[in-house]
């Protein structure tokens, strides 16, 4: 995938659902038996929001993937044809569309959500006393590749895998978690994006976790911000110490191309995609997802906002009742994907 791991992936935090409301979980719908339920109504209380940015995905989809074209173009126009018709949640038992709720992280209905996004990186093609720290290729290994600690210390040395330089390692070590990002060489002002390549298949490690359990920052101030933030108080020695705990290393791919594909190969539309576990949520189906409302602290604002989402991506730490949403491109988009480890509700939308 070239995510994000995934973007995407791969949240920073992994976190359980406590039994309060701190994190938008609203428990309003009881004990859900199974993973997938099958309700007859979305009993969500919200309006749905703005619908052009699915729509746009969903045509990707169509446009990009005959495979996934013939096996989802019937449920997008049904979709289609209820927005059309005003995209009330009291006419989809008038549809023909099947509803099926997840049971959440907790059992009533709150799924985890968290946030991936695509970093822009500034680099260099050769290495200077600033842009120092190298993104690499994938090596030629399968179970042997070496660990993130032995390839700081020179594993991956003179054979040709560096992809250029950053001024920042824990820089190129967010481009990892979030699978895949932008990258803008100054020296010849050439803008890539530097797409999954593989990964060296050892175990990973949440950094975040990390520091919480060192009593470096706290639980509910964990973030990507939260991170940087201890990182810049730091020396080099200390930063890359923490950042070795996660033997788990990604390798990416330069291309030209610049649009956000998922794992399914599909061009990613920021607040219309989301990764998912793709073993309950194939990739192509589409969601409806109550999504916690932020303030710019990452504070549960008391709202949702109700979208429509497609599943196009999948993650290493995205396992079960977990989405991880795309927030898009670049600073803004990763401040605010940062703060998400939040839930609200999901349900399935599908055709019988």
């Amino acid at each position: 995938m070239v995510r994000l791991i995934s973007v995407i992936f791969l949240s920073i935090l992994s976190v359980g659902c406590a039994r309060n409301s701190e994190q938008g979980q609203q428990y309003l719908d009881g004990k859900l038996l199974n993973e997938l339920n099958t309700v007859a109504e979305v009993n969500s209380e919200l309006a749905l929001a703005e619908t052009t940015d699915f729509v746009a995905q969903t045509d990707l989809v169509v446009q990009r993937s005959p495979s996934m074209a013939a096996n989802f173009a019937p449920l997008y126009q049904e979709i289609k044809h209820w927005l059309a018709q005003g995209g009330e949640l009291s006419e989809l038992s008038g549809t023909a569309l099947q509803i099926a709720q997840l049971q959440g992280a907790d059992g009533f209905g709150n799924v985890l959500m968290t946030g991936y996004f695509s970093p822009v990186i500034e680099m260099r093609h050769q290495p200077d006393e600033v842009y120092q720290y190298p993104v690499y290729g994938k090596p030629n290994c399968q179970s042997d590749c070496p660990t993130r600690a032995e390839i700081y210390w020179g594993a991956l040395d003179g054979q040709g895998l560096e992809l250029g330089y950053s001024a920042s390692p824990l820089d190129n070590f967010m481009m990892e978690v979030q699978g895949s990002g932008f990258v803008h060489f100054g020296d010849n002002d050439q803008m890539q994006y530097f797409a999954y390549a593989g990964k060296n298949n050892h175990a990973y490690t949440s950094i975040g976790r990390v520091l919480i359990e060192r009593g470096e920052v706290a639980r509910e101030a964990m973030s990507l911000e939260a991170i940087h933030q201890w990182a810049a108080k730091q020396d080099e020695a200390a930063v890359f110490e923490l950042m070795e705990n996660n033997a788990s290393f990604v390798f990416f791919q330069p291309t030209d191309v610049l649009d956000v594909l998922g794992s399914a190969g599909i061009p990613l539309v920021a607040d219309a995609s989301v990764a998912a576990d793709r073993s309950l949520l194939p990739l192509g189906s589409v969601l409806l997802v109550e999504v916690p409302q932020l303030d710019a602290r990452g504070v549960w604002t008391g709202a949702h906002e109700l979208r429509l989402m497609v599943v196009l991506d999948t993650g290493g730490a995205v396992k079960g009742n977990h989405l991880d949403l795309y927030h898009g491109m670049g600073n803004e988009a990763g401040v605010k994907a940062g703060h998400y480890k939040h839930f609200g509700r999901v349900w399935q939308l599908s055709m019988p």
